[in-house]
């Protein structure tokens, strides 16, 4: 049976700007970075209990992160629940983090109060929510 929900694993083009947003923006905790067999590094960053894993290949990455369409088959963005949408945005904006959805009422109002969407350095949707 499963227990809960344990990481997400993304790829990264460079793994010190990638924990910089995650750790030094959104606050995440730096649980571990090591080299990799192959001669890359991987990160784990912790929250509520969840881990993102991060690797950063050894050869650089050709192929940018691109949205999935609604029309196809993948992970569309993750997302963190936060107090106050508003106040993330606000500090996230002033730190130079372009929005692509400002803040605004939820889609799912049964269930969430607010949203905003940005992106991390490589182009990953991130989704910031607001329950009710």
């Amino acid at each position: 049976m499963v227990q809960g929900f344990e990481h997400v694993g993304m790829t990264s083009s460079n793994l010190d700007r990638t924990i910089g947003f995650y750790c030094g923006l959104l606050g995440l905790k730096e649980i571990l970075v090591k080299r990799t067999g192959e001669g890359g590094r991987i990160a784990f960053l912790e929250t509520g209990g969840v881990m993102l894993e991060i690797v950063e290949p050894a050869a650089s990455i050709q192929v940018p992160a691109r949205e999935v369409p609604v029309t196809e088959a993948g992970i569309r963005h993750i997302t963190f629940r936060v107090d106050d949408v508003e106040a993330i945005y606000e500090k996230l904006r002033s730190a130079g983090v372009e929005f692509t959805v400002p803040p605004r009422k939820a889609a799912n109002a049964e269930l969430i109060r607010k949203v905003a969407f940005c992106k991390d350095p490589d182009g990953i949707v991130v989704e910031f929510l607001e329950r009710l």
